[in-house]
């Protein structure tokens, strides 16, 4: 797709019957993805995601264990380049019951794509998390990644609305800028992107996924998510 596609502000309330066509359904399974109106941030629907064991099942290797997932997957065509600035404004909603346990898990996660498959670290640049109780974010540009935010404030039960302002780029200037419920909760400034060193072109490309990513587990997890929002920063 042009550049004039990418650059267009994407909107989706979920109020249709269907999912909008921002979306690739390449990373969920039928049925585990449902328009519904009983818990709701605005307007009269939302998405609920429920993940079942064995859904999508990604192979683990010596670095990662085996993974399944229901994920919202934008488009790629609608990624940014690197250099490009971005806002992202989502609302997410944990249920009071929602399992508190060990197993990684990641509702929110920012990637770097290589076409090639071959890169030397291909986890997210930057995940929103919830893991044993803690709700948390990482930045990963090399072999490590580091917690930027992390809150063990009770999450569950409660609407949870987040904008994200990122530019990707392996230089000094880029940024991550985060508020949750209108507190800016990260200010972050310098290395965003992972360098050729670990096998990606340049310019870099970057997407964008939302839902529930996790290890293997038995137990179902249910969230919901409202009001997806994304436009370019002018500045």
């Amino acid at each position: 797709m042009g550049k004039e596609k990418r650059f267009q502000e994407l909107y989706d309330g979920f109020e249709g019957k269907e999912l909008s066509e921002i979306w690739s359904h390449a990373k969920f399974e039928e049925g585990a993805i449902k328009i519904q109106s009983e818990i709701v941030r605005k307007g009269k629907s939302a998405i609920q995601i429920v993940i079942q064991k064995g859904d999508r099942i990604g192979q683990g290797n010596a670095n990662s264990k085996t993974s399944e997932r229901d994920e919202l997957l934008e488009r790629k065509e609608f990624g940014p380049m690197e250099d490009e600035g971005f806002s992202y404004a989502f609302s997410m909603y944990i249920p009071n019951d929602f399992p508190i346990v060990p197993t990684r898990l990641v509702l929110a996660q920012w990637k770097q794509n290589e076409e090639n498959d071959n890169a030397l670290v291909d986890n997210p640049i930057l995940a929103l998390r919830y893991q044993k109780g803690e709700l948390f974010v990482t930045l990963q540009t090399t072999e490590e990644k580091t917690r930027i935010f992390s809150t063990r404030e009770d999450v569950r039960g409660k609407w949870l609305d987040f904008v994200f302002h990122v530019k990707f780029t392996r230089e000094e200037k880029g940024f991550v800028k985060i508020w949750m419920n209108e507190k800016q909760i990260v200010n972050y400034k310098g290395v965003t992107a992972y360098s050729e060193k670990y096998n990606y072109l340049k310019p870099g490309h970057f997407y964008f996924k939302m839902g529930l990513y996790r290890d293997r587990m038995d137990e179902p997890m249910t969230i919901y998510i409202d009001e997806f929002k994304k436009s370019p920063l002018t500045k």
